[in-house]
């Protein structure tokens, strides 16, 4: 299934049905009068957070949603039938934005939320209520109210618990396929991953949690170069990011920096999130540079560094211990 994490719609809410002018006329029936009846409801456009969905491939092939129109009012003071509402089924962590694609509208953060983001209209008024003493043959009807419209956009920020940050090639496919399994691309050139992919990573019975891969970051992100950094949206819920460097490639302070500018410059609150450094592909470095890569990276950033290798698993289990913890403290704090 093709990945797909934004999308444009367009919706409408049901008209509501028309009041009616009707009189009751019998034979034999010496009192009569107006007895035309209201008209129903118009359908409502409702989005739910479903569980079982992880992409919004469904909404490239069917953009437009419109509910239908209350039913008309009959004779007899019957009113019009309510109109069934419009069930919108999209992925948990889905956003609704309004057209300026600025606006947030609703949050399904939560499965099984519910929102109504457009109302139908109410029913006409029929003869019937505009009787008085004075006025007791009216022929005064009123038509439905509107329904609402509007276009809106679904941004997709998918719900992990911790999230896999770096330049293109440090190794976070790698290391995602081996903690959990996920099976993501991997190949020795940059940019093999192009979506975001999840894993579900388990210590122990009563342990486990999600860990989200993003395209690599690279310098001038935010302003497009590369794959842009329109995938940071999916880190945005996360406890704790986890910073993986590439220890063979030379300059891992410079590789430090380039990413925490990229988030930086994206906001959304990334850059103050918990994070854990990862000195990845232990394996491929000589003892002394491992030490002072290592120190390089501890004094740039003032924050312990992990080494780890995500091909030997040197490293790996204390790594996600450390994970698993932070994620517990950082989840404890919010619920308070």
């Amino acid at each position: 299934m093709k990945f797909l994490d934004q999308a444009k719609i367009y919706l409408r809410s049901g008209d509501g049905g028309d009041g009616v002018i009707a009189f009751r006329r019998e034979k034999y029936i010496e009192f009569g009068g107006p007895d035309g009846g209201n008209g129903g409801k118009g359908g409502d456009i409702i989005f739910v957070a479903e569980h079982n969905l992880n992409t919004l491939i469904d909404f490239r092939y069917t953009q437009h949603f419109r509910a239908p129109k209350g039913g008309n009012g009959a004779g007899s003071d019957r009113t019009g039938a309510g109109a069934n509402d419009v069930v919108i089924k999209v992925p948990l962590g889905t956003q609704i934005m309004a057209d300026d694609q600025e606006t947030l509208l609703a949050d399904l953060d939560v499965a099984g939320k519910q929102v109504v983001l457009l109302r139908g209209g109410d029913g006409g008024f029929g003869n019937a209520n505009f009787k008085t003493s004075t006025n007791r043959a009216p022929r005064k009807a009123t038509k439905g109210w509107p329904g609402e419209e509007r276009w809106v956009w679904l941004r997709l920020k998918l719900i992990a618990d911790a999230g896999l940050v770096g330049l293109p090639n440090a190794g976070k496919s790698t290391f995602l396929s081996v903690v959990s399994a996920a099976k993501p691309k991997i190949a020795d050139y940059p940019f093999t991953t192009l979506h975001p992919q999840l894993g579900v990573i388990r210590l122990s019975n009563n342990e486990e949690f999600v860990l989200a891969d993003i395209p690599g970051l690279i310098e001038g992100a935010h302003e497009g170069a590369g794959l842009g950094d329109r995938f940071l949206g999916h880190v945005e819920r996360c406890a704790v990011l986890l910073h993986l460097i590439d220890g063979a490639a030379g300059d891992v302070v410079k590789a430090w920096r380039t990413v925490r500018g990229e988030m930086e410059a994206y906001g959304g609150g990334l850059a103050d999130k918990p994070e854990i450094i990862g000195l990845n592909k232990a394996d491929a470095m000589t003892p002394r540079e491992t030490s002072a890569r290592l120190a390089a990276l501890r004094k740039a950033s003032g924050c312990p560094v992990y080494l780890l290798s995500g091909v030997t698993g040197q490293g790996v289990p204390e790594l996600l211990r450390v994970l698993q913890n932070t994620i517990h403290t950082e989840r404890q704090e919010e619920a308070a």
